[in-house]
């Protein structure tokens, strides 16, 4: 069998990313490593866990989730980030995707919708 999906939280509610680890660990062949809840944390436990995948929230207390993901993708060019926000924005949308964001998702998403896109960021 193969290892589990190594995934990363990175949003400033603490309801939301223990609501998202509790789906991802219910979730066969997936594992929440870690989370945070700001930008200057998120860096730093990416270098700590190195995830696999990465879900960040467009909006962070000390910077934008763009400029996080900027900075973790240019220590780590092969980091494959999702951006998970309420923020319905093409422009956010395009930006994110154009700094290497490999999706784009609102917190809105099913669950189940979310788990398979993981799975095809993953295997990319």
């Amino acid at each position: 069998m193969n290892a589990a999906i190594r995934i990363f939280s990175v949003d400033d509610h603490a309801l939301f990313r223990e609501g998202i680890a509790m789906i991802i660990n219910c979730q066969p062949g997936m594992l929440m490593v870690a989370q945070a809840s700001n930008g200057r944390e998120a860096i730093e436990r990416f270098r700590e866990h190195k995830p696999e995948v990465t879900l960040m929230d467009l909006r962070l207390p000390d910077m934008s989730g763009i400029d996080a993901m900027a900075a973790i993708r240019t220590e780590f060019p092969e980091a494959r980030i999702i951006i998970l926000t309420t923020f319905e924005s093409a422009t956010e949308s395009q930006k994110a995707l154009a700094e290497g964001a490999i999706a784009y998702m609102l917190k809105t998403t099913h669950p189940k919708d979310l788990a398979e896109t993981i799975r095809r960021v993953h295997s990319r």
